[in-house]
């Protein structure tokens, strides 16, 4: 953090949508519904096309809409993953009917964390943990911090007591915050031997930097993230160019940033924001690998996506092809982001993305999915459908990566 349903009407019966036996290898054949799509995104754009749907997951079989498939019109997009929020300061279970899959919690209450990562209703969760910081470090003293956790550390055998208990409390990864404007920071020493153990654990180093020279700090300590893109200080080109570059230190094999653009101003934008926009600038524009994220928790920031958000990356020259990098999980698994229209050349991409919605695997096999879809789609079209199958519907200028 910073320094700080609608129901849908049951559709009416109809023939069409039965589950049946998919051709090709399957592990349960009997349980399987091929559809014919308008397109899919899988780090790049394909389409039209066949997915294949079974109770384990959902994937795509073939870049043609195969004439047996069942019609689904639209478009089928990894689910949307948020990569900083705080579930403790909102109210999680919003979070699905806002169109996210899945959540990176950056500072919670464990026993909270647990009891939601066990809940159907809620986005598949990574979580953090407490914060790890100095004694009387940021986020300590802030009021908020009293409903989520916060471990307070002096050496570096504290700090990996600490990583050790947030593992065994389900971490998924560990937070430490370097704030410098706010309190004393954890020394050199303490921030190697924590990210040092983290990395022998198996699990990444979220970094919070604010304060002239944390990013640095951060950065040449091996943390693998920064949990918000660098606002208080315009970085160099020259520590740019070296947190781009693919290192062996960090688990994932290079260092990335989650944006949170919009809590400078949510909407304002302002001094702060300016600054934010022009370190990712040129941190994308220079290679780096960026994740969306928003903070959520922190300030006036909607309860799911942030059009806002994805606005802002957009105009940081995070488009197309790597905005959806930023914004996806990785594959399709068994719950995947289904937009029912398929966007004109000139679509302004964060509004269309806005039409997203959560979708499993066990919500595609039910037998009128299908059919409802067909006639939202008439609807919403003067009793035609949004674009023929026939048809490749991507625009063209949308598969450039900018």
């Amino acid at each position: 953090m910073t320094a700080e349903a609608e129901s849908t009407p049951e559709p009416a019966p109809a023939p069409a949508a039965q589950p049946h036996a998919a051709t090709g290898p399957t592990s349960d054949p009997a349980l399987s519904v091929d559809y014919a799509v308008d397109g899919y995104w899988l780090r790049g754009w394909h389409g039209p096309a066949t997915v294949r749907v079974s109770p384990h997951g959902i994937r795509p079989i073939a870049d043609a809409a195969s004439p047996a498939a069942l019609r689904l019109p639209g478009v089928l997009l990894p689910g949307f993953r948020d990569a900083h929020v705080h579930l403790g300061l909102i109210e999680p279970r919003a979070l699905v009917a806002g169109g996210l899959a899945a959540v990176d919690d950056l500072g919670g209450h464990p026993d909270r964390l647990r009891e939601w990562a066990r809940d159907n209703a809620m986005p598949a969760l990574q979580y953090a943990g407490a914060f790890v910081t100095a004694p009387g470090g940021y986020p300590a003293k802030r009021a908020w911090a009293a409903s989520l956790a916060v471990a307070e550390v002096s050496t570096g055998e504290d700090a990996m007591a600490a990583v050790a208990q947030q593992l065994a409390d389900g971490a998924t990864f560990i937070k430490v915050a370097l704030n410098s404007e706010d309190g004393p920071v954890l020394d050199d020493d303490t921030v190697s031997a924590l990210v040092e153990y983290a990395h022998s654990r198996g699990v990444e180093v979220v970094a919070h930097v604010q304060g002239v020279g944390q990013a640095q700090r951060a950065f040449a300590a091996g943390a693998d993230r920064l949990a918000h893109t660098p606002w208080t200080e315009k970085l160099s080109d020259a520590l740019i160019e070296e947190m781009v570059q693919p290192n062996s230190r960090f688990l994932a094999g290079r260092h990335s940033w989650i944006s949170t653009l919009d809590i400078h101003g949510y909407g304002q934008r302002g001094r702060d924001f300016a600054t934010a926009s022009d370190n990712l600038r040129r941190f994308h524009a220079a290679g780096g690998t960026v994740r969306y994220g928003t903070d959520m928790g922190n300030g006036d920031l909607p309860p799911g996506l942030n059009e806002r958000e994805l606005t802002a990356l957009h105009d940081a020259g995070v488009r197309y092809d790597a905005l959806l990098r930023a914004l996806c999980l990785p594959g399709f698994g068994s719950t995947v982001s289904y937009l029912p229209t398929v966007p004109s050349a000139d679509a302004n991409l964060a509004s269309w993305l806005m039409t997203a919605t959560v979708v499993t695997a066990r919500e595609l096999l039910h037998p009128e999915f299908a059919a409802s879809a067909v006639r939202v789609a008439a609807d919403n079209h003067g009793g035609d459908e949004a674009v023929s199958a026939a048809t490749t519907p991507i625009p063209t200028t949308w598969r450039i990566d900018l």
